[in-house]
């Protein structure tokens, strides 16, 4: 499982012309599920992003989490993210997991994300998404589980 994590002042995703998450002030996380993922390891990560602190506090420092903040989190589920690249000059994404593995596991990721606390919002499992990304920092933390 892998995440990129980008600490936002805004962001949006749209389908269709059509807004389907909106934040401001949180994490946008683009987020890759390989065959081998577990709701374990989707947990695992969902409680390291609640809990990673990568906010301002009173004197600029990365002292606070998301919870601390009170901010908001859009998923967005990128299977690109498993990308292999040592060979030629085309992708292989020969490690993502199928749809009926990923689907259930980003939605599980959500879940949790939310019983922890944080609002989250999604994407759309398999849809062509705008993604606007209004990186604040700018804070990118690559995590992998």
């Amino acid at each position: 499982m892998r995440a990129v994590i980008q600490r936002v002042i805004k962001s949006q995703v749209s389908i269709n012309k059509s807004v389907k998450a909106s934040i401001k002030n949180g994490l946008i996380i683009l987020l890759g599920i390989q065959k081998e993922d577990t709701q374990d390891k989707a947990d695992h990560l969902a409680r390291k992003i609640a809990n990673l602190r990568i906010f301002g506090d009173q004197n600029g420092k990365m002292n606070l989490s998301i919870l601390d903040i009170n901010g908001k989190a859009i998923v967005v589920s990128q299977f690109t993210l498993m990308a292999n690249t040592h060979k030629g000059n085309r992708p292989s994404f020969i490690e993502a997991a199928p749809a009926e593995i990923a689907s259930p596991l980003v939605d599980y990721f959500i879940k949790k994300l939310d019983t922890y606390g944080v609002d989250t919002q999604s994407g759309e499992f398999g849809a062509h998404m705008l993604v606007e990304i209004h990186n604040d920092g700018p804070v990118t933390i690559l995590m992998e589980i």
